[in-house]
This record gives structure tokens, C-alpha cells and sequence, in this order.
């Protein structure tokens, strides 16, 4: 492993740093969306649902391109970034995370509404019923008692950031120190033939993806038994 080029040690910070902080606001803005999609009675929430959940059936790619246009000089993107004198957030480290936030929202959402709504009512009924403000009854009963689905919403989310390659590779391209993370690194090596540095990193992905499906697994459990 110390053999590996400085290169490999570069995407691997960048794919940590990016998850961290996609992982991060993911939690930020996830929370609030996964509580209202949980207690609301609108009639339009599924709809909210549904656009959330979009990432998990679109091709990347398309996702991607869409992204691209938009964080381009010509959309939204190119204002914003000629704010501090930049033309484009596409194909910066600020695009990427922009795009890993909208593409892993629903695996952060979902799994924390989820342990919202197996709370139910009585434990919040109870704490109202003892003068309890909302937002005390929010942070004092339902976050701890949800907390499974935040485990289970941060580590998917974290892992899901580390393992995407189509949109990164559409809004990010390849570009080392900035957009080049550990999933277009492997596909660098594949294509100029460097199978050592490809198998290393492969076997790093895999063991990682294990670690991943069994906390969750883990975490599911505790949900289930919290519910019960």
C-alpha cells in the first residue's frame, strides 16, 4: 500500500473530504425534509417524496447532464460563481458537492423519515401532554429515539458519496486534486492499464461495501426493535 502512487493518497482524501462534507449537509437539510414528509397530512407530500427519491431510478448520467447545465457558465451555477470571479461550478470540488448532495439525498431522507414514523404518536402525545414545546419534543423524543435512521442515513449516505462515479464523472471530469476521486481513479488505471493500482483500490472498495451493508444491517435491527 505505501507503493501506491501520491495520486492514489490524493483521490482517496478528496473522496473522504467530499463525503464527509456531502454526509454533513445531507444530515442538515435531510432532517427537517424527513420530519415533514413524516408528520405532514398534505395531501402533496407524496409528490415531494417521489422528487426526492428521483436519484434512485435515474441514470446518473442523465442526472449528470442535467446537473452540468446547470452549474455551466450559461445556468444558475455561472452566476453564483461569478460572485468571487469564477465562471463555472461545474468541474470544481463546490459542483461536486452540489451534485453528491442531490444525488444521495434520498438515501439520507428516506431511512431517517422511516425512524420517524416508527416512533408514533404516543411518545410525542405523552411529551406534549407534559407542556413540552414542538421543538422540545423534537430534539428531547424524536431524534434519540430515531437515531437507527440517522446511523443508517449518515453511513449510506457516506458510502453511496464514495461510490459514485456517473455524475461525478459528468459534472467533475477528471481532474486531479479537485474532481478525481477514488471512483474515476480506478477507472483511470483500467483504461491506461494499471491493474495493480485498479485491484488495490477495487479490493479497498469491497471491503468497504461490506463494512457499509453490515452496519446498516445492524442498524436496522435496532430500528426494528424500537418500533416493537
Amino acid at each position: 500500500m505505501n507503493e501506491l502512487p501520491p495520486d492514489v493518497w490524493i483521490a482517496v482524501r478528496l473522496t473522504v473530504g467530499l463525503a464527509a462534507i456531502t454526509t454533513l449537509i445531507l444530515l442538515l437539510v435531510g432532517t427537517p425534509l424527513a420530519w415533514w414528509l413524516a408528520r405532514t397530512e398534505a395531501w402533496w407530500k407524496e409528490g415531494v417524496a417521489a422528487v426526492v427519491a428521483m436519484p434512485l431510478v435515474l441514470p446518473p448520467t442523465v442526472l449528470g447532464f442535467y446537473l452540468l447545465v446547470a452549474l455551466g457558465p450559461d445556468g444558475p451555477g455561472g452566476a453564483i460563481a461569478a460572485l468571487w470571479g469564477g465562471r463555472t461550478l461545474a468541474f470544481t470540488f463546490g459542483g461536486l458537492v452540489i451534485g453528491s448532495v442531490i444525488y444521495s439525498l434520498p438515501f439520507v431522507v428516506q431511512p431517517i423519515r422511516n425512524a420517524f414514523e416508527a416512533i408514533g404518536e404516543r411518545p410525542l402525545e405523552v411529551a406534549a401532554t407534559l407542556r413540552a414545546s414542538p421543538r422540545r419534543v423534537f430534539w428531547t423524543v424524536a431524534v434519540p429515539l430515531a437515531r437507527p435512521g440517522f446511523l443508517t442515513g449518515a453511513v449510506l449516505g457516506f458510502a453511496h458519496t464514495v461510490g459514485e462515479f456517473g455524475v461525478v464523472l459528468m459534472i467533475g471530469g477528471n481532474i486531479p486534486g479537485s474532481t478525481r476521486v477514488l471512483s474515476v481513479a480506478i477507472y483511470d488505471y483500467v483504461e491506461t492499464s494499471q491493474w495493480r493500482e485498479a485491484s488495490i483500490l477495487a479490493g479497498g472498495m469491497v471491503v468497504f461495501a461490506f463494512v457499509v451493508v453490515f452496519a446498516v444491517m445492524l442498524a436496522g435491527k435496532r430500528l426494528m426493535r424500537v418500533a416493537e
